[in-house]
């Protein structure tokens, strides 16, 4: 059996028939992980600054996803308007945070060492789906709401 708070765990608990983990707690993960592939470029591309961006990037991204299963569960239990908003709020702070990720990433798939382009490339293409999975989720939990200007933000982060 996996540990909890292995990968093979955290997979599993994704792939549960359960509330969350779910889309949004998943995004976050590969925005992490686009975000230390990133980073491993800017390492070797020797831009310490960052690369201490995206560390602190990737952890927020990995703090997002623990808050992201936690908000919808809540939901899914109060269905108050509180909670709702919450499965708003925090795929919309994931967007934008891994649009930053992306940012960085083609900033090193551009300027950065020519040996590990393919790396920051995955770590902005990853970025770049985690932005335009949440920006969907928050269409869906709007449901309609086309002048929220959290969907305009959302949107925004998706395309860059």
């Amino acid at each position: 059996m996996a540990r909890p708070d292995s990968l093979q765990g955290y997979l599993d608990a994704l792939g549960a028939r359960t509330p969350a983990p779910a889309s949004g707690s998943g995004a976050a993960v590969a925005g992490a992980i686009g975000a230390a592939l990133a980073e491993l470029a800017a390492r070797f591309s020797d831009d310490d600054e960052v690369a201490g961006r995206l560390v602190e990037l990737r952890a927020r991204l990995l703090s997002l996803g623990d808050e992201d299963s936690a908000s919808y569960a809540d939901f899914m239990r109060t269905k108050s308007d509180a909670d709702r908003d919450r499965t708003i709020d925090v795929p919309l702070a994931i967007a934008e945070t891994a649009a930053e990720v992306a940012a960085l990433a083609r900033r090193v798939a551009e300027g950065g060492n020519p040996r590990v382009g393919g790396d920051a490339e995955s770590g902005y293409t990853l970025a770049r789906a985690t932005a335009s999975v949440c920006a969907r989720l928050i269409e869906i939990n709007l449901r309609g709401a086309e002048d929220d200007p959290r969907l305009d933000r959302a949107r925004a982060a998706a395309v860059g």
